[in-house]
């Protein structure tokens, strides 16, 4: 597909270091010292596994890299997040972000700004959010996506992952699958309104649900696959310059949510379910989707915490309005009696809401 506007030369940044293994955590300290980050500051999640931040430093030490500096993140505030800046010695060489989405999030923010290399080290695969050219944070306590850089690096350690709550990998599945609505809303956009799409972004985004769904199962070589494919995502988001080929009108339900429920979810729990919603009123990549959720457990898994149904009806309303010039299929017709009505008939969904 062809943008009906000019195109200019753009730089892509994508990771100079990437290790998607078992044991691969045991190892940062070899991959920092390779690259001569021989002071890093390290920041981890708030509540942070102290076994597994033994294992990090530990391997740092025995590398020869000194923690110049270290701390744990409990805020997502953008005005926390500058703070920690601020703290930063002087001679760090890199940055590095242990744990959950948030630390990684304030840390990959922290080196932007410092304009410090970033290791991203995960210890789940909620979503794909460690790898993405952006911060996820919040001002006022609203959520917003900062421009920021992809990693310079990014540790997998999937042994670490396969034992983090199932739930997680769930979240992660689900914001995987997301990847074929967003797709195909930016290619309707194009159709439209003539936003233009990068075809290979769009191709590698595409591409990595795929590779995850011909193996769909939680084990290493499991978790191996999805940690390449959300990986893949970030970096098509780099690609593009835009967040279009792993976002559509699926993660604006998602993003209504977070602002009006009164227990807002995993993210990728949300947009996994919106993902299917959306397939419905798209008209494509359903049975993919539903086979895919089947296989991995994830219907269950809705199903035993189900969502309110109210709130996902208000969230539907309000998503259209919440990004100026971003056309999906919310803004072709007023979908609202749609997906009420797919809400009280597909079976799938049925079992998503309680009463």
């Amino acid at each position: 597909m062809n943008s009906a506007r000019a195109s200019t030369p753009r730089h892509t940044e994508i990771p100079t270091l990437v290790r998607v293994k078992a044991g691969a955590l045991d190892r940062v300290g070899v991959y920092a010292a390779r690259h001569d980050f021989h002071e890093v500051t390290v920041l981890f999640s708030e509540g942070f596994d102290e076994s597994l931040l033994g294992r990090l430093t530990q391997g740092l030490t025995s590398a020869g890299v000194r923690i110049s500096h270290q701390e744990p993140v409990g805020s997502i505030e953008f005005a926390d997040a500058t703070c920690i800046t601020h703290r930063l010695p002087a001679n760090t060489k890199a940055v590095i972000g242990i744990g959950g989405g948030k630390a990684l999030d304030v840390a990959k923010y922290v080196g932007f700004l410092a304009g410090l290399p970033y290791l991203a080290v995960p210890t789940s695969l909620s979503n794909d959010g460690f790898c993405s050219p952006q911060s996820s944070l919040a001002i006022a306590g609203r959520r917003r996506s900062m421009a920021s850089a992809v990693p310079f690096g990014v540790v997998i350690n999937t042994a670490v992952c396969l034992n983090a709550p199932r739930i997680l990998w769930h979240s992660g599945v689900g914001d995987l699958v997301s990847k074929l609505t967003a797709v195909a809303d930016w290619k309707l956009a194009f159709h439209a309104r003539g936003t233009p799409v990068d075809d290979f972004a769009a191709l590698l985004s595409d591409a990595s649900v795929y590779q995850f769904i011909a193996r769909p199962i939680h084990d290493l070589e499991g978790m191996k696959l999805l940690g390449t494919a959300l990986l893949l995502n970030g970096i098509s988001m780099s690609i593009s310059g835009s967040s279009r080929p792993a976002s559509g009108s699926e993660h604006l339900i998602s993003h209504a949510l977070d602002a009006i429920s009164a227990r807002p979810r995993l993210h990728g729990l949300q947009v996994g379910v919106a993902t299917y919603l959306i397939s419905l009123l798209q008209g494509e990549n359903s049975k993919v989707i539903c086979d895919l959720f089947e296989a991995t457990g994830f219907w269950k898994a809705i199903a035993e915490d189900p969502f309110d149904r109210s709130e996902w009806m208000e969230a539907a309303r309000l998503a259209p309005d919440l990004k100026t010039d971003f056309y999906t299929i919310l803004s072709s017709r007023d979908c609202l009696l749609e997906i009420r009505e797919l809400l009280d008939s597909d079976p799938y969904l049925q079992n998503c809401f309680a009463a």
